[in-house]
């Protein structure tokens, strides 16, 4: 079976996930062993698999390639991207645990209705806020690896200081996000 250019995208963002950790877990922010280069290239990475994000999406609607594989894999390897991430970021001390739990908490709990959902042959697309809330995450993110790389040694904290505070504001529209997702398919919940 031959997959579409979409569902392609999806699966190309999938592979660069380790690559990212890679570059990712080089970076080694606010040590003496800090790479701007491999904070660089993370950033890029990152840059790049959230471009599929976006392109992804577009195609699958502007040629009608909507797909259910595409509609319940293009949201996971967003979470498999973001998530890898926030874990690198919370190991360079830019991101508190308790974000990082409350993302997990709500990419758990959306996957399971999803899986529920699956079982009785219905797909569940991403909401709207399951939408921005993926848009601030990347942002949070991106800008965290491209000041990390270009500014200068000294702006450590305010990089840190800044990046937290982004995270925090990620993590409410996480949660919220995930409490609608829930009420909007409390019905796949309930059996």
């Amino acid at each position: 079976m031959k997959m579409n250019l979409p569902n392609q995208l999806t699966l190309l963002r999938v592979a660069m996930v380790p690559v990212f950790m890679v570059f990712a877990a080089l970076t080694k922010f606010g040590t003496e062993e800090f790479s701007r280069l491999m904070c660089g290239l993370a950033g890029v990475l990152f840059a790049l698999a959230s471009l599929t994000d976006l392109l992804d999406g577009k195609i699958a609607r502007k040629y009608h390639l909507e797909t259910d594989f595409g509609k319940f894999a293009d949201p996971l390897a967003d979470k498999m991207l973001t998530t890898a991430a926030f874990i690198y970021m919370m190991l360079d001390g830019v991101c508190s645990p308790v974000v990082l739990a409350a993302t997990l908490f709500r990419e758990f709990a959306v996957a399971g209705i999803r899986m529920v959902a699956a079982a009785g042959s219905k797909v569940i697309a991403a909401n709207m806020w399951g939408k921005v809330k993926t848009v601030l995450q990347m942002v949070c993110i991106l800008l965290y690896y491209f000041a990390a790389a270009v500014l200068p040694p000294d702006c450590a904290f305010l990089i840190s200081m800044t990046t937290q505070v982004l995270c925090w504001g990620v993590a409410v529209v996480t949660v919220i996000s995930g409490v609608i997702y829930i009420k909007d398919n409390a019905g796949v919940i309930k059996g």
